[in-house]
């Protein structure tokens, strides 16, 4: 091989390596600049440099914790919480997946999910017993999960005693309306029977003849009969007696 062939290969390796430095170097460079606003409370600006660095280096444990923080100090708790878990698949270490699921137990906090949060705390601590902080902040959890459960325990006994109250008003109302409806039905019971009897009286009252036209008939019989005595007196010759003296 000529001087010249040896020139070109080492000067193609070296352009390689110095490619691949350069490179990793800007990774490594994204990522201070990263943490560099991250603790001058510029997490915006945190954020776009790990955004960076990760489109470079997509399996950096470090770039996606670090992008979590940035999340979570914006208060994007959601975006946080993937963070965190995409940096646990990018790691062996037991101590960096137990800061992994300690700052996934704090997004699930503050983002109200508290069960959730304590399985979280609880992996953190199966990976690091020692841990005090992530101890006191599943002791928090613990509480807060208690008074949670508590308040959904009133909420139900409220509820269901105000369903009872609801039912109890409803069969209240129903027993009122069929006491109404009974006293109705009683009553149109009532007016027919009324208008029945006042329908036999007017009837009777027809058919009753008045004391002056009784009086009338009766006399008009009297004399009726008396003259059927004379003719019969006269016809047979015996006098004939009536039972009734008339």
């Amino acid at each position: 091989m000529n001087t010249e062939s040896r020139f070109l290969i080492l000067f193609f390796l070296f352009f390689a390596l110095c490619f691949i430095n350069t490179n990793g170097q800007s990774v490594r460079s994204l990522n201070n600049d990263g943490v560099d606003n991250y603790k001058k409370n510029q997490f915006s600006e945190a954020e776009v440099n790990f955004k960076k660095g990760l489109e470079k280096s997509k399996e950096s444990f470090e770039l996606n914790f670090n992008l979590g923080d940035s999340y979570y100090k914006q208060q994007r708790y959601d975006e946080a919480i993937k963070s965190f878990q995409n940096s646990l698949q990018l790691t062996e270490d037991g101590m960096l997946k137990s800061k992994a699921f300690h700052n996934i137990g704090n997004a699930l906090l503050k983002g109200q999910k508290i069960k959730e949060s304590v399985e979280a705390y609880k992996n953190s601590l199966k990976l690091n017993p020692t841990d005090k902080e992530t101890k006191y902040n599943l002791s928090y959890a613990l509480s807060l999960l208690k008074q949670q459960q508590n308040q959904q325990q009133q909420n139900k006994d409220r509820n269901d005693k105000n369903k009872d109250k609801q039912d109890q008003n409803k069969q209240n109302q129903n027993d009122q309306q069929n006491k109404n409806n009974q006293q109705k039905q009683d009553q149109n019971q009532q007016q027919n029977k009324d208008q029945t009897a006042q329908q036999d009286n007017l009837k009777q009252d027809k058919n009753k003849i008045p004391k002056e036209e009784a009086e009338r008939i009766l006399e008009a019989l009297k004399n009726n009969e008396k003259d059927l005595q004379k003719k019969l007196r006269k016809k047979v010759g015996v006098p004939i007696t009536t039972d009734k003296d008339w």
